[in-house]
């Protein structure tokens, strides 16, 4: 089976699991289940904007459902591959994690990741799903359109 054919079968999955689901938290560890067994990956998961204890930083990403080792439970806006998608407003891909700057090793066995920004309704950023691979150059455009087509049916349930 092709990488489309799977993402293909995950997507139709995912709006399956969304339809008359109103938890967003249910949702997001369903979903991180869902792309971490059909796709094999390392480690999927998300982090989700929420206020800093520390009001003086304002907000940050805090470890929410995810498939995989043990992760890093709070990341700071613009800090590693996921504060730089949650600042840039984009996805963003990683050929090699040794290569990005900045990036936050919660484990050494991370090779490549992909992170996905999920949108508010008023075009914030509420959470990121990020995805690491052990193998370098995991992540392509195709896996991009996927992924950012799977958090958009989320963001409908998030930002009920």
């Amino acid at each position: 089976m092709s990488v489309e054919e799977k993402y293909e079968e995950l997507l139709q999955a995912v709006k399956s699991l969304a339809e008359g689901e109103s938890d967003a938290v249910a949702l997001m560890a369903n979903v991180s289940s869902l792309i971490h067994y059909a796709m094999g990956f390392w480690w999927t998961g998300f982090y989700i904007v929420k206020p800093s204890a520390d009001a003086a930083r304002g907000s940050e990403l805090v470890l929410g459902p995810f498939q995989g080792p043990v992760a890093c439970t709070r990341i700071g806006y613009g800090r590693g591959v996921c504060g730089t998608a949650w600042k840039e407003k984009r996805t963003v891909i990683v050929p090699d994690v040794e290569q990005f700057p900045g990036h936050i090793a919660c484990s050494s066995e991370s090779r490549s990741e992909i992170v996905v920004p999920v949108f508010g309704p008023d075009g914030s950023v509420c959470a990121v799903l990020d995805i690491d691979s052990r193998e370098l150059n995991t992540f392509s455009e195709t896996d991009a359109r996927y992924l950012e087509a799977i958090v958009l049916i989320l963001a409908k349930i998030i930002n009920e």
